[in-house]
């Protein structure tokens, strides 16, 4: 009985090997038709191709609701590059841009066209393709203005706003010298009981026999 045992349960491990080695290869093979490659975001001079996809159809959405994201337009495609700073003015400018997507005679790229037109211009500019599209999928969703700098110049204008030694008029008179709030007293002016004159410097300090 327990050899009956043994052998049912190599056959299950077994059939179930099969089966987890199947749908492995099924995700593998949807991966590969999908477009995307095995290489990891992690991994070192990955220039993230699914960002660049990704991007591709967000920028040729931008502006047009009615666009499926599979066909960019030269006004879109440009917003994409001044946003990753692949348009200088100087190395690439936007008369390069438009003098090598109306070669396609096209108003309109799908991706494939739009990769040969990248590939022409950054060979006619003599500039890294490989580095331009890094460019391209890392400069985040149009409108995206992220990034070191400009976290950098939000906190200091955050800070210029919130230093209460610069305030002025009825402002400054809401917070103490440390700079803490004083709460209603700093936005009202609350009628003193105490019976002591306006300006009395030794309020509190009697002491009765």
């Amino acid at each position: 009985m327990q050899t009956e045992k043994s052998d049912t349960d190599t056959e299950k491990n077994e059939t179930l090997n099969d089966v987890t080695t199947s749908v492995a290869n099924e995700i593998t093979n949807l991966k590969i038709e999908d477009g995307s490659t095995s290489s990891t975001p992690s991994s070192p001079g990955s220039t993230e191709p699914g960002s660049f996809l990704a991007n591709f159809k967000a920028f040729s959405k931008f502006g047009d609701p009615k666009s499926d994201g599979k066909l960019i337009t030269l006004s879109q495609s440009d917003k994409w590059m001044k946003q990753a700073k692949v348009i200088d003015g100087k190395k690439i400018t936007t008369t390069d841009t438009g003098i090598y997507f109306k070669k396609h005679k096209s108003t309109k790229l799908g991706i494939e066209q739009y990769k040969t037109f990248l590939e022409e211009l950054t060979k006619s500019k003599k500039v890294e393709l490989a580095e331009i599209k890094k460019k391209m999928a890392n400069c985040g969703p149009p409108g995206f203005t992220g990034g070191a700098s400009g976290a950098g110049k939000a906190a200091s204008t955050v800070d210029r706003l919130t230093d209460v030694s610069k305030y002025t008029g009825s402002h400054k008179q809401r917070f103490d010298e440390t700079g803490k709030g004083k709460g209603i007293a700093g936005r009202k002016d609350i009628p003193d009981t105490s019976g002591y004159v306006q300006g009395y410097q030794n309020k509190d300090t009697y002491k009765g026999q």
